[in-house]
């Protein structure tokens, strides 16, 4: 067979396109019927990875909604990996831009969630500090600390209920979302992730801790934004959910 891997990788995922020149069966006739069966089995394979990668994006737009979404998709963003698993990543981007969902704001964020659950179940273990490192660090050596995070450890931070939007579509009971922003911190301590809505102020202490401030750099920047920011509760929630990996003080890392 003959043909130019470009040309064929654009035919594969757009049905629009002719069939590549020169392709062929093995008896040397044009493999026309061939390629449109196998183009259309590979438009629904990679469909079917995107609503289990994407599960509560397709119950928020439905299913002709989203597999014609995934069409689009597929052919902007065609795998790189044959990891399957890691499929899906420029979803959030794809939807600030995709028109048809242009009213439904919170798709992107969403999606983020869905992104960071996946990221946090295939995660590296790494074993968490002792709870009694932070009660028996003095304070002014832990204001001076910076916090390592486990690689299980994922923040979306949104203008959105994100939260709220996610347990309405996941668990049968849970109340309808109110419109209002929502940090949300996923962790892992065992075996599948575990999304907790923040305190308000969490999320940009937790965000401030990522990008190098120390511990006490973190604290201000959170108090300063929410006056009743509470530490006590942030403190217990990474603690038990195995987030923190390492804590290092002065210039060590």
């Amino acid at each position: 067979m003959s043909v130019d891997q470009t040309q064929f990788t654009d035919a594969l995922l757009n049905p629009k396109l002719s069939v590549p020149k020169g392709l062929v069966d093995p008896e040397g006739r044009p493999a026309g019927k061939r390629f449109s069966v196998y183009r259309n089995n590979v438009a629904v394979s990679l469909t079917e990875v995107l609503i289990g990668a994407f599960p509560v994006i397709y119950r928020l737009v439905g299913d002709d909604f989203f597999r014609a979404m995934a069409g689009v998709y597929l052919r902007k963003h065609p795998p790189t990996s044959a990891l399957m698993m890691f499929y899906g990543d420029e979803m959030p981007g794809f939807l600030e831009e995709f028109e048809p969902a242009e009213n439904l704001g919170y798709l992107p964020d969403v999606a983020r969630l869905e992104i960071a659950l996946r990221q946090s179940y295939h995660g590296e273990d790494v074993p968490p500090i002792q709870p009694d490192i932070l009660q028996t660090l003095p304070v002014d050596r832990l204001m001076r600390a910076k916090l390592l995070f486990a690689p299980t450890v994922r923040l979306v931070r949104s203008r959105w209920p994100i939260h709220g939007i996610w347990l309405a579509n996941t668990q049968p009971d849970a109340p309808k979302p109110e419109m209002k922003a929502e940090n949300v911190l996923v962790t892992r301590p065992e075996f599948d992730p575990l999304v907790t809505l923040l305190v308000p102020g969490a999320g940009l202490f937790i965000d401030s801790l990522t990008k190098g401030k120390t511990f006490g750099e973190a604290y201000d920047l959170a108090a300063e934004k929410v006056e009743s920011f509470d530490l006590s509760a942030l403190l217990g929630v990474l603690l038990s959910s195995a987030a923190i990996t390492k804590i290092t003080e002065g210039d060590s890392q």
